[in-house]
């Protein structure tokens, strides 16, 4: 499992600079005629390349360490410290080509002479195929009804139940019953649900943001993110009620489910998971960006969007207190960030993390 994500996040990362939209390099607007700049297409390149050579290398250190006697903690481990070198790797390399884009930027004036104008299109909302955000809600159905199972078996369950289960499909960690150890995974689950209906809500309220100098495939490419970020979302609600149900399920009946059954489950959730996540990143990344091909300018070269450098920090966190969106798209990746600047952003992300780390604390 390690191995696949090591691999899943090598591959993404080496495509992230070619999903983007054009307008936006490592982080940094550009007007749309300078998408084809030489130097910014050697800057994707060279980034491609030394994220590729981590990646491998990475890669094929654990291999070799999978195949030595190394123990099984150890290796765990190892992956988890391989996993971190490839993502700090690529965030160094990001940051140093963010900076050189903008001084690129910088001292060649891109924007000078160019009006900046924003592009709105009131009729797009009829087009948005966002899934409605009460369908996150109809599996906390499931979840209820987990908490009632859970509450009629209480007295049965013995007085030392497992927390947590090892690669093998065994308990290896147990604690004492209590009503919070026995319904705390339907009372996680039963937040991530909550957390899940909120983001959709908020997204599908946000603003659709369009390139002025290429309003057709721009269009295209915030249909695509909306609707396919919006199912994404719904799937990995769907797994995590499966999985949670899966694992409370367990707890209740002892020797329900086979250490084969145990083993298979979570790794099947992981892997679709990730395909899902593959799945995203080309959906909308072969629109407006290099993948798309050839530039096509809607408009003349002297109009362009909107410069919304300086809300961003380092490229990667939004802070706008003029915009009333509470999530925009990424500048680097596929998905949406947070606008910081929006109080009701914290409590649809930090709140829930809160809650789970206190329901954690008092197991």
């Amino acid at each position: 499992m390690l191995l696949i994500t090591i691999l899943f996040i090598s591959v993404i990362q080496v495509a992230i600079p070619f999903l983007i939209k054009r307008t936006v390099v490592f982080g940094v607007t550009i007007p749309y005629e300078q998408a084809s700049h030489p130097m910014l297409q050697s800057y994707k390149r060279k980034y491609a390349i030394l994220t590729f050579l981590v990646g491998i290398t990475v890669m094929i250190s654990y291999i070799l360490g999978n195949q030595s006697a190394m123990e099984e903690t150890k290796l765990v481990l190892f992956g988890m410290i391989s996993l971190f070198v490839v993502l700090l790797t690529s965030l160094s390399l990001y940051f140093y080509f963010h900076y050189k884009t903008m001084n690129l930027k910088k001292r060649e004036e891109w924007f000078r002479g160019v009006k900046q104008v924003r592009v709105a299109d009131l009729a797009l909302r009829s087009k948005d195929e966002m899934l409605p955000s009460y369908v996150h809600l109809i599996p906390s159905l499931i979840t209820v009804m987990l908490i009632i199972l859970s509450a009629q078996l209480f007295d049965q369950l013995p007085n030392q139940i497992p927390t947590h289960w090892g690669p093998n499909g065994q308990p290896d960690a147990f604690t004492d019953k209590s009503w919070m150890s026995v319904i705390s995974l339907p009372l996680i689950l039963f937040i991530f649900q909550t957390m899940f209906f909120g983001i959709n809500y908020y997204t599908k309220r946000s603003g659709i943001k369009l390139n002025a100098a290429n309003v057709t495939s721009a269009k295209l490419r915030q249909l695509r993110l909306r609707k396919y970020t919006s199912w994404f979302l719904f799937i990995t609600n769907i797994l995590l009620t499966i999985l949670f149900s899966f694992l409370q399920l367990n707890l209740l009946y002892e020797n329900l489910f086979n250490d084969s059954v145990l083993m298979l489950v979570p790794f099947a959730f992981f892997a679709i998971i990730l395909a899902g996540a593959l799945g995203l990143a080309i959906k909308v990344g072969k629109v407006d960006s290099d993948l798309e091909g050839t530039l096509v300018m809607d408009h003349t070269k002297k109009q362009d969007s909107i410069d919304e450098d300086r809300y961003w920090k380092g490229g990667l966190i939004y802070y706008n207190p003029n915009d009333p969106s509470i999530f925009v798209e990424k500048r680097f990746g596929i998905g949406y960030t947070i606008n910081l600047a929006n109080p009701i952003g914290y409590l649809i992300l930090f709140l829930p993390v809160a809650l789970i780390l206190l329901i954690q604390f008092t197991i």
